[in-house]
């Protein structure tokens, strides 16, 4: 029988940190090619295409709760997210019938974006980039998607805003 080792919770958040901080290099660099090769805009568009597509993927996990069961959305959503009280610190700023909103006070990606020293225009890009993994989940949980992504001169990081869909 294989032995199993604990580790403290500080370092298993240090290596979760590391992750999503390789995470944020590797989207970082896919973009620059893409960036170099077809400027700015189509770069955008392909990556935040491929981040859409993880996030449908993902997406296929919460179907139970589309299209209106936005508590049971926000529930499940928030307790899948591995350690997300410490990396994202999650406010969920309304959920009723009609709307849920949760605000990300921090990003574990953009904070690694910010600490690479990458520009303001660029951690913009990044996060829209990066942020289109929710569109794919929601939209195939069977809900309306219409959340923001950081930009300059803002608190915190994304804002994610659900409303219900279309009825099946």
């Amino acid at each position: 029988m294989a032995q199993t080792e604990t580790i403290p919770v500080e370092d298993a958040r240090a290596l979760l940190r590391r992750s999503f901080a390789m995470r944020a290099e590797a989207y970082a660099h896919i973009f620059d090619v893409l960036r170099e090769e077809f400027g700015a805009e189509r770069a955008l568009e392909l990556v935040m295409r491929a981040t859409r597509r993880m996030g449908e993927k993902m997406g296929a996990a919460f179907e139970e709760y589309g299209p209106r069961d936005l508590a049971g959305l926000k529930n499940a959503f928030l307790s899948g997210i591995i350690e997300g009280e410490a990396l994202f610190s999650p406010e969920v700023v309304v959920c009723d019938d009609a709307r849920l909103e949760i605000y990300f006070h921090r990003c574990p990606l953009k904070e690694a974006w910010v600490a690479s020293g990458r520009s303001d225009e660029d951690v913009e890009m990044l996060c829209r980039m990066a942020g289109a993994i929710d569109g794919g989940l929601f939209t195939r949980a069977g809900f309306t998607f219409c959340g923001d992504t950081w930009k300059p001169g803002e608190n915190g990081c994304c804002r994610l805003k659900v409303l219900p869909g279309a009825a099946t």
